[in-house]
């Protein structure tokens, strides 16, 4: 019988810390096939995920960003995800969209926040007030209780909005000086033009990089790649298809042993120092997008 998962229903019994370590377990599994196919119409955005796990099963993903659509007040990101058992290819489950995005997108940051920030980080800082903004405080609040957490945003409203909704919350002004201070800084932004420069750094910092998905997109100038070690959640959907590795990496900025490794690899994701700095770029493929649907549908079942 396939299951049908709603957002708000298929929350509850979710763990942000359980959900890291299904994702964990994920990666002892056999390497994930996955596909991804993209379209484009100026600035909107098809994208189809596809991804298949032995003995897990297999997931497809359809997404469609407009951009647009926040000044409508309607959703920027649609989409379906569908389930399909590894046994004999029937329909599992099919899991809310948003749900799925939110648990995968902000337990990936989390995996690796949890691997390579240290384990004293008192102060997080979100770059972007959007849904996944919210998501991210919501993930690192359970791994890091006792940090401070501010928020800047291009537009002040929104970062004041942000911070009546996220207890705790506290909006930073001045962007250059709330990277400086925080130990932790989680940017999702739909920005071209990098937003993050590596001079802002200092010693020990973690810095995770989410919005960027596009070839044309990324966050992070050349000098933070430089000045950091670097990991990704997937070589296969970061290097060749992200504007944050891709375009340093075709510019010769960057080798691809600059990064470190990936979560196939999680041995070595560790930090190695106090006072390195640690980047991480959330990829956030299609097989992360099984593991986590996987994981719903356990906790759904009540396994």
């Amino acid at each position: 019988m396939t299951e049908f998962i709603p957002f708000d229903e298929g929350q509850k019994g979710l763990d942000w810390l359980a959900l890291t370590d299904a994702l964990a377990q994920g990666h002892e599994r056999p390497k994930a096939n996955v596909q991804d196919v993209l379209m484009y119409r100026g600035k909107e955005t098809l994208l189809n995920r596809s991804a298949w796990i032995d003995g897990m099963g297999l997931a497809v993903k359809c997404a469609t960003i407009f951009p647009d659509n926040k000044a409508l007040g309607k959703p920027m990101v649609n989409g379906a995800v569908n389930l399909f058992s590894d046994d004999n290819g029937q329909l599992e489950a099919i899991v809310d969209f948003h749900l799925v995005t939110k648990w995968k997108t902000a337990g990936d940051s989390l995996l690796a926040a949890r691997r390579l920030a240290r384990p004293d980080s008192e102060r997080i800082l979100i770059v972007g007030a959007g849904a996944v903004g919210r998501s991210l405080w919501e993930a690192y609040s359970t791994a890091f209780p006792n940090a401070l957490f501010s928020v800047w945003n291009r537009s002040k409203e929104g970062a004041e909005q942000f911070a009546k909704d996220c207890e705790g919350v506290v909006v930073a002004p001045d962007l250059e000086a709330a990277v400086k201070a925080a130990d932790i800084v989680a940017s999702a932004t739909m920005t071209t033009e990098p937003l993050l420069r590596g001079a802002w750094f200092r010693a020990g910092q973690h810095i995770d990089l989410i919005g960027a998905y596009r070839p044309d997109m990324r966050e992070a100038d050349d000098e933070a790649l430089l000045r950091a070690r670097v990991f990704v959640d997937s070589y296969a959907t970061t290097m060749d298809h992200i504007g944050e590795l891709k375009i340093p990496l075709e510019a010769g900025v960057i080798s691809d042993d600059h990064v470190v490794a990936d979560y196939y690899d999680l041995e070595q994701f560790q930090r190695r120092s106090s006072d390195e700095i640690t980047l991480f770029k959330n990829g956030g493929g299609a097989h992360l997008d099984l593991m986590t649907s996987r994981y719903i549908l356990d906790v759904w079942k009540g396994k």
